[in-house]
């Protein structure tokens, strides 16, 4: 395993309803399908735009939904690791907002 002390950061951030796209600090780019992560996938469009880079952008903060994700496990591949029954009480308490 290579190990670097170099950190590499998510500047920008995109949403559609397919893919969450993520450009990195070292020029790559990384899309994931938006289904890795439910509460995205369950949120509208400007929720999904309301995004801030949190850890000097070792991760990404949706307010709105109350979703964060590291750089690190969109590089390592892991999607959300959400219990369908929290999911499940999230839907139920935005249904009844």
């Amino acid at each position: 395993m290579i190990s670097s002390n170099v950190a590499v950061l998510a500047a920008t951030v995109s949403v559609n309803d397919d893919s969450l796209t993520v450009d990195l600090s070292d020029g790559r780019s990384i899309t994931v399908p938006i289904a890795w992560f439910p509460r995205l996938a369950h949120g509208s469009q400007a929720e999904r735009a309301k995004w801030r880079l949190i850890g000097k952008g070792s991760g990404i903060h949706w307010p709105d939904l109350d979703e964060d994700i590291s750089v690190e496990s969109l590089l390592a591949g892991r999607m959300s690791e959400e219990s369908p029954e929290s999911l499940q009480r999230w839907l139920d308490g935005r249904r009844s907002s």
